[in-house]
């Protein structure tokens, strides 16, 4: 896996835990995970639906807007695709807002990306990681249990959604959480796309 240092950044061998509103606290018996938007019909998936979905593990590196980079961390998720896998779309769907919780609210943190890009094997829904500092361990409550997206290191990390609760399918691209509050939509690390 390469590692290029996008512009503005500097190398972290830590994992910093930065969020917004309270960490969630795990229920399994009243989580799920929702499917919906552009969509023929909505699915919604109980904890135990989701996590008898494939996975895989994937090396990453990610990239934070408030400028640390860290290389080669190791997760297992699920793809993205497995979950596209399991709706029929509408003509024209182009993006996806990803959810997740926020202060109580199950829909009340989203961050859009455009769907092409997110059909990789370094797009998963994750549960565990590890490092060349850490061995296999579940991710913990700050960093995002019982699950947390992880984009392609062509996106910011604010694009990882913490405490994931669902995606909507859409034609056209709409503002999440931190682009409403004029981050960039785009959020190219490699371009420094850090604000609009």
């Amino acid at each position: 896996m390469e590692k290029q240092l996008p512009p503005g950044q500097f190398e972290s061998e830590k994992w910093p835990i930065l969020h917004v509103g309270d960490v969630y606290q795990f229920d399994e018996a009243t989580w799920n995970f929702r499917l919906f938007g552009e969509v023929k019909n909505e699915v919604l998936l109980t904890y135990r639906e989701f996590m008898s979905l494939p996975t895989r593990v994937s090396t990453v590196n990610m990239h934070c807007v408030t400028t640390w980079s860290k290389f080669g961390t190791s997760f297992e998720g699920v793809p993205f695709r497995e979950l596209l896998n399991l709706v029929e779309l509408e003509d024209g769907v182009n993006y996806v807002q990803i959810y997740g919780y926020y202060d109580g609210d199950r829909f009340g943190y989203n961050a859009n990306l455009p769907l092409k890009e997110l059909l990789g094997d370094d797009s998963l829904f994750v549960f565990r990681w590890k490092d060349k500092h850490n061995e296999w361990a579940d991710l913990d409550p700050k960093h995002g249990f019982p699950l947390r997206f992880i984009p392609p290191e062509t996106f910011y990390l604010w694009k990882g959604t913490k405490w994931v609760s669902g995606i909507r399918f859409m034609k056209e691209d709409e503002a999440g959480f931190w682009e409403e509050m004029g981050y960039s939509m785009t959020a190219n690390p490699f371009k420094e796309e850090r604000y609009r």
